[in-house]
Order: C-alpha cells, then sequence, then structure tokens
C-alpha cells in the first residue's frame, strides 16, 4: 500500500511516517500543496493524508483538484482547524475522513485501515500466486500457511510483485514504483531486496516463485517463469 502525506510541518510529518513504514506501508512525503498535487495526479496511491494548511497551495485546492481527477483514492484530512464549517467545507468537497490535530496515531492508523477496507474489494485486498498470500490491508504475507515477517521496502516490494504477477518488471520499473527514484544503473539496491525476498518467500520451498529474467529483471510467477 502507498500512502502520500501532504505535511508541512517537518518533525510531524517525519514521525506519521516513520509509524506507516513500521505497519509496511510505502509512504511519500511532500511538504507544499505543489508537489503533493502533481504526485498525486503522476502517481498511484492508496490513501492521501492532507493538511489543510500547505504552503504554495492550500489543502482545499489539492482536495478539488484530486477530486477531479482521482475521484476514487481515499483522502483523510489532518489538519489543525477544529471549526465545523471546516469539517464541512472539507466533506463537502470530497474528503473521506477528517481528523483534527493533535491526534492519536493509534487511531490514524485505524481509519486507514477503514478507509482502505472501504476503498478495495476483497478480491484486490489479498494478493494469491499459488501458495503465497499477502494481505495488503493488514499487511499480513504467509505462504503455505505460514507467516513471512517482512520489512516495509521488503513487503513493497513483494506487493508490487504479486500485482504484477506473471509479468516480467525491469530493475527501473521497481526503483520507480518501490523506492520512489529514478533508476540508476550503478545501484545493486533492487537485486540486494530480491536476494532478501527469495530467502524469506522461497528458500525451503521445492517450487520457486521469484525468477530472474535474464537481460529484463524479474518475474513472480506460479507457473514455472524462467528459471532463477
Amino acid at each position: 500500500m502507498r500512502i502520500l502525506i501532504a505535511e508541512d510541518d517537518e518533525a510531524l510529518a517525519k514521525f506519521v511516517r516513520q509509524g506507516l513504514e513500521g505497519e509496511h506501508y510505502s509512504v511519500d512525503v511532500f511538504p507544499d500543496g505543489e508537489q503533493a498535487r502533481t504526485a498525486a495526479t503522476e502517481f498511484e496511491y492508496d490513501v492521501v493524508i492532507l493538511d489543510l494548511n500547505l504552503p504554495k497551495l492550500d489543502g482545499v485546492s489539492v482536495l478539488r483538484h484530486l477530486r477531479a481527477k482521482k475521484p476514487s483514492v481515499p483522502v483523510l484530512v489532518l489538519t489543525q482547524r477544529t471549526r465545523v464549517e471546516d469539517r464541512v467545507q472539507c466533506l463537502d468537497t470530497g474528503a473521506d475522513d477528517y481528523l483534527p490535530k493533535p491526534f492519536s496515531y493509534s487511531e490514524l492508523s485505524a481509519r486507514i485501515r477503514a478507509l482502505l477496507r472501504r476503498s478495495h474489494l476483497p478480491s484486490e485486498s489479498v494478493l494469491v500466486v499459488e501458495d503465497l498470500q499477502l494481505d495488503r490491508v493488514e499487511h499480513r504475507a504467509e505462504r503455505a500457511g505460514r507467516r513471512i515477517e517482512l520489512t516495509s521496502k521488503e513487503f513493497a516490494l513483494l506487493e508490487y510483485l504479486m500485482r504484477n504477477a506473471g509479468r516480467q518488471v525491469s530493475r527501473a520499473m521497481i526503483i520507480e514504483h518501490v523506492w520512489n527514484l529514478t533508476f540508476d544503473t550503478t545501484t545493486n539496491v533492487v537485486d540486494v531486496y530480491i536476494n532478501y525476498l527469495r530467502r524469506k518467500v522461497d528458500d525451503g520451498h521445492p517450487h520457486k516463485l521469484i525468477h530472474t529474467v535474464r537481460g529484463v529483471g524479474y518475474e513472480l510467477s506460479g507457473g514455472g517463469g524462467v528459471p532463477a
């Protein structure tokens, strides 16, 4: 699951980001409304957390733009504005939830899970490839009924591979979607994390799911795929 945070308070954004990454979300933080609007338009996010008092472009304007361009993406407004008029304006503009500051992180996390449950069909919430299952809402991965403990980046990488099951994906595609970076030909971070996943997903199982595609990248498939 990928979450966008639009928040100009650096300390608060760092606090929320660390908490969400600890729950295996992939998180992008933008300190002003223009950057948040551009990113939310160009990339796919499962939830947007939106402050209202943003520099360059206020949160309500970002919300209006999102509702015009991405009407189905869940938006949670997280703001110091506590007036009833502000809540009504945001909800009428299209916000799915409204949480005033200061807030409890556990409540924020619960509200995000509720938004995800409402916005995803059951078939979209749980990805399945043969005996491998990944619950995108509960952040649980299992193979043959056994729990797989994953870091946040390992979870995001496995989610991306499973969403593209049977499809060959390049290192550049993985870097862009999992790390939100431009591919650097000198880095081996993708190969390192693929090896981490292989040890956790494939080791001990006679049938391997993660395959190397020479000259391309990788593929996760349940039908034999390309030999690693």
